[in-house]
Formats: structure tokens, C-alpha cells, sequence
């Protein structure tokens, strides 16, 4: 009985064990099947050649110049043959031609099919070869010559100086002071302190009589002193300095120079400031710190 029982089990044994392979071999035959039926990946792996490959291969980036044009600059009747490149814009083209026309970029038109804005290009205003651009603007000697007394003023001035005669009573302020009140004169407050208005100041005389305005463009940092000849547009950092006295008998009234170069003779002259605007007048252009 014992061997048979053995017998018996060594074969249900051999059965299960046989059961197992055959099942294990199933397995791996249909995840064989399922492999073979996959497509195959790419190799993502990119060696140091391939790379380098890769860059060399690479489009460059193209680099392009732009293209200059040349064209005549007329001001005051003087020509000047330029060549400029046709993507700056006209700001770039005023500092371009200061040196050459001995115009500050400040006092400075550039007149393509009328007045040219700063940012604009010359590409986008047209400007083709041989195109005649017109500029517009005095040189600061000039303006600066408009406010330069005579001889005789000098003189006059030095007498007056060395004996500290109030301005109202030297012989060279007199000569502007004798013609009396302009007719169209702001109204004039003594004793007070008013910021500019949002308008020009006007009604007032100049050194050689004629009427002056003076506009203040706080965003460009200029002073624009206007005449029925020309407005001339001062940088305010190039005002060396102001000097004012109230008028006697008319106190409400100033007269007032203000110093465009190195010296005290390159004072332009202004009569008739209302007394109430000078102190802004100065805080403006000079700034309180200078003061």
C-alpha cells in the first residue's frame, strides 16, 4: 500500500510541475507575440558629432546693414551733401548734422513734407537719393546776438554797475523802460508768488523794443523765447543764470536777464515781467538748489 501511495503521488507531482511550465512558456510566447507586434522606437540618443552636426547645419542669422541714402541739406541757403542711413530717425539725423550746421539739436526743424516729428525715419518719411531736406534753426551765437548790447550799452552798463545803479535807472534800460506800459502787458501782482501759467507770458519788450513771449516746455526742459521775427527754443540747462529787479514805480513789474552764454554781456533782456511769475521763472529754468 505504502509504494503504490507514493508511486501515486510522485506522478500527480510530475503533472502539476509539467502544468506549471507549459503555462509559464504560454506566457511568454504571447508576450513575445505582443513585442513583435509593436512598432519600433527611434534612438533618441544624440552623440557630441551629431550634435555638432546639428549646429553646423544650422541656417545663420542673417545680419543686415542698413541702407544709406544720400541727400542735400539746405539751411540758411548753405547746402550739405549727406549720407545716412535710411532706418534712424530724424532725432538721430538733428545730432548728425549739429556739428556740421552748428545748430543745436534743441533749436532745430527738420522740414520733410512739412514739420518731421523726432521719431520717425527717414525710410518712413520718403526721403529717397538725392531728396532736398530743409532745416530750420539759429545757431546759438545768433540768438545770443539779439540779446549782445552795443558798445555804448556796455559802457553804460559798466557805469551803471560800478555804482550798483538799479537796472531801471541805467541809461541802457531806460531806452526800452521811456516807452512806457505795453498796451497789452500782463497783469502784474508784487509781493506774491505764482506758478507759471499753463500759457505763455506775454505783453512784454525785449532790448530792441519789440514784443517778447516766453513759453515754458517743462517736458522738453526748454525755454522757448518768441518773437514776431522767430521763436528760438533755449535748452534750460544752458542758462547760466537770472537776474531781475522790480522797476521803480511800477514795482508790480520786473525787468529780467537771463544769461544764454558764459558771460554777463550774452544777458537777453525782458521788460515788463509780471513780478509775480519771476520766482517760478527761476525755479523753472535754474532749479531751486541753484538759487
Amino acid at each position: 500500500m505504502d509504494c503504490t501511495d507514493n508511486g501515486d503521488n510522485n506522478k500527480e507531482n510530475n503533472v502539476k510541475e509539467n502544468d506549471s511550465n507549459c503555462a509559464i512558456n504560454t506566457e511568454f510566447q504571447e508576450i513575445t507575440a505582443i513585442k513583435s507586434e509593436l512598432p519600433s522606437l527611434p534612438n533618441t540618443e544624440i552623440n557630441s558629432t551629431q550634435s555638432m552636426n546639428l549646429l553646423t547645419n544650422s541656417e545663420p542669422t542673417a545680419i543686415t546693414l542698413s541702407e544709406e541714402v544720400d541727400f542735400t541739406v539746405i539751411h540758411n541757403k548753405n547746402k550739405y551733401d549727406i549720407k545716412f542711413p535710411l532706418d534712424n530717425n530724424v532725432g538721430q539725423l538733428k545730432q548728425h548734422l549739429q556739428d556740421k550746421i552748428g545748430v543745436p539739436t534743441s533749436l532745430q526743424k527738420v522740414m520733410i513734407k512739412g514739420l518731421a516729428k523726432d521719431d520717425r525715419t527717414l525710410k518712413e518719411l520718403g526721403v529717397v537719393k538725392g531728396a532736398k531736406v530743409m532745416v530750420v534753426g539759429c545757431k546759438l551765437d545768433d540768438v545770443i546776438a539779439v540779446s549782445t548790447p552795443s558798445t555804448q550799452d556796455t559802457e553804460d552798463e559798466k557805469t551803471s554797475g560800478a555804482t550798483k545803479e538799479p537796472f531801471c535807472k541805467q541809461k541802457m534800460h531806460r531806452k526800452v523802460l521811456d516807452k512806457g506800459i505795453p498796451d497789452d502787458v500782463m497783469p502784474g501782482l508784487k509781493n506774491t508768488k505764482d506758478e507759471l501759467p499753463p500759457f505763455p507770458l506775454s505783453g512784454m519788450l525785449n532790448k530792441s523794443g519789440g514784443k517778447v513771449r516766453l513759453t515754458f516746455k517743462l517736458e522738453l526742459d526748454q525755454v522757448w523765447i518768441g518773437t514776431k521775427e522767430r521763436t528760438d527754443k533755449i535748452p534750460m540747462n544752458s542758462i547760466k543764470s537770472i537776474v531781475s529787479e522790480p522797476i521803480e514805480g511800477f514795482e508790480q513789474y520786473h525787468v529780467m536777464g537771463i544769461q544764454l552764454g558764459t558771460t554777463e554781456a550774452s544777458r537777453y533782456w525782458v521788460y515788463w515781467v509780471p513780478a509775480q511769475y519771476v520766482d517760478s521763472i527761476k525755479d523753472a529754468i535754474l532749479g531751486t538748489w541753484l538759487l
